[in-house]
């Protein structure tokens, strides 16, 4: 048992959630989203979550289980042509994690991803929380449209939200 990690989410509240994803910051996340959509026929959502519950830390779960369940939960698996994107934060854990539909499978590396992960956590580390999360969603956009561009004239079907998810 990793008693640090376990302070570490009994102590994290949603006051630092707000803190580091203020209402400005949800609306330019939101915005570079849309931005994205309008190249790929892609989905993508952002979720934040404070912390896991304090049994779950117990039990070791860990940030990769929990963005799969938010990935199932908020139905980015369901997209027609299965190629939605999940960027998942759990702050306590200082980790974020990508979680992308079957349709990338033998497209895109776990390296790739992992990338847009360590690109943010720098950005996460000095407080620029809004520019490390709108960067990320800038590269997951771009990898979506390197596989799921839309043809000339094409709208994207925007099959789920694009507003940040805080969970």
């Amino acid at each position: 048992m990793d008693w640090g990690r376990w302070f570490r989410h009994v102590f994290a509240t949603r006051a630092a959630l707000r803190r580091a994803f203020p209402p400005s910051t949800l609306a330019a996340i939101e915005v570079a989203i849309t931005e994205s959509e309008s190249t790929h026929s892609g989905e993508v959502r952002f979720a934040i979550e404070a912390s896991l519950e304090p049994g779950e830390v117990w039990q070791g779960r860990t940030p990769r289980d929990r963005a799969l369940e938010v990935f199932a939960g908020l139905g980015v698996w369901d997209t027609a042509a299965n190629n939605g994107v999940l960027i998942y934060v759990l702050l306590a854990d200082h980790d974020l994690e990508i979680v992308a539909d079957r349709g990338f499978n033998g497209r895109v590396s776990a390296q790739e991803w992992a990338a847009i992960c360590d690109a943010m956590q720098v950005r996460f580390r000095t407080g620029d929380f809004a520019g490390g999360a709108v960067e990320s969603v800038r590269r997951v956009g771009e990898i979506v449209t390197r596989h799921f561009p839309l043809a000339p004239g094409e709208r994207s079907p925007d099959e789920l939200p694009n507003r940040p998810t805080i969970l």
